[in-house]
């Protein structure tokens, strides 16, 4: 599990372009990409190079672990950063790891740890979510999921979609909210905006988006006795969820998730408070 650079080429350790150089297959998501690093380390990739994604990984793990059975030794990449964090390879290594075979990580560049060492939000315990689904309803639901978390968040966005994911993500989650907006990590135009998530969604970056992002939400706020279920309670937060704007699905998911209950829990508290129960 070789770390690869997020940004400038310098990111990647002499470590791992030792590994790259010494394996017998480079897995890699976008062969392409993979073939411009291994050009600029000075290395070979004609017979070297497999392809490895999200649509064909169930299919090559079944020859991939014959070929460290065989006596061959593999290296899997990302197109950036730490590989399987929010890319294919999390089933090859738990079959490699079945079948016996050891799995090391050549640790390096990752845009997770360092937004969050950047940010200035407390960085621990910490939360850390891929990029958001790109259809509104399943976005809001992915959010809604995330709220439930009350310590930082760590969420990759598209630049594509920059606007619509800040706004949902203040609408849910509270525009009140800190937030450390970081853009193009170890690159040359690399920035950082440190707002509420309501500024942040208004702002520049989301109006004209350049480049990749990632934000660091800040912990919500913690009130004493908060997590303690009631009733009561759950009944206040339901309301308050709907009062920010989510539809019924979405509120009941992050009230269950807020005090760890199941959804038909929260749906029949709620039920109780109609019937006068």
């Amino acid at each position: 599990m070789v770390a690869t650079p997020i940004g400038t080429l310098d990111d990647l350790s002499p470590r791992a372009g030792r590994v790259l150089g010494e394996v017998d297959l480079v897995l890699a998501e976008d062969t392409r990409r993979a073939r411009k690093l291994l050009s600029h380390l000075g290395l070979p990739a004609r017979g070297r190079l497999r392809s490895l994604h999200e649509h064909n990984e169930k299919r090559q793990v079944e020859p991939l672990v014959e070929a460290l059975q065989s006596g061959r030794s593999l290296a899997l990449i990302s197109d950036a950063g730490m590989p399987v964090l929010s890319d294919p390879g999390y089933l090859l290594v738990r079959e490699v790891r079945s079948a016996g075979h050891r799995v090391c990580s050549i640790p390096g560049a990752s845009s997770f740890t360092a937004a969050l060492a950047a940010a200035g939000q407390p960085p621990l315990p910490a939360t850390l979510s891929s990029f958001l689904p790109a259809r509104p309803g399943p976005r809001r639901r992915r959010i809604a999921e995330l709220a439930a978390c009350p310590w930082t968040l760590v969420v990759l966005l598209s630049p594509h979609r920059l606007a619509k994911e800040l706004a949902d993500i203040a609408e849910i989650m509270g525009g009140e909210r800190e937030a450390t907006l970081l853009a193009e990590i170890s690159k040359i135009h690399e920035r950082a905006v440190v707002a509420t998530l309501d500024e942040l969604a208004a702002g520049e970056e989301a109006a004209n988006p350049r480049g990749e992002y990632i934000v660091v939400i800040g912990p919500g706020e913690i009130k004493a006795g908060a997590l303690e279920v009631t009733p009561e309670k759950v009944q206040s937060e339901y309301r308050e969820a709907v009062s920010d704007g989510l539809n019924r699905p979405e509120a009941l998911r992050r009230t269950a998730g807020r005090f760890g209950l199941r959804r038909r829990q929260v749906f029949d508290l709620l039920a109780d408070e109609k019937s006068g129960h």
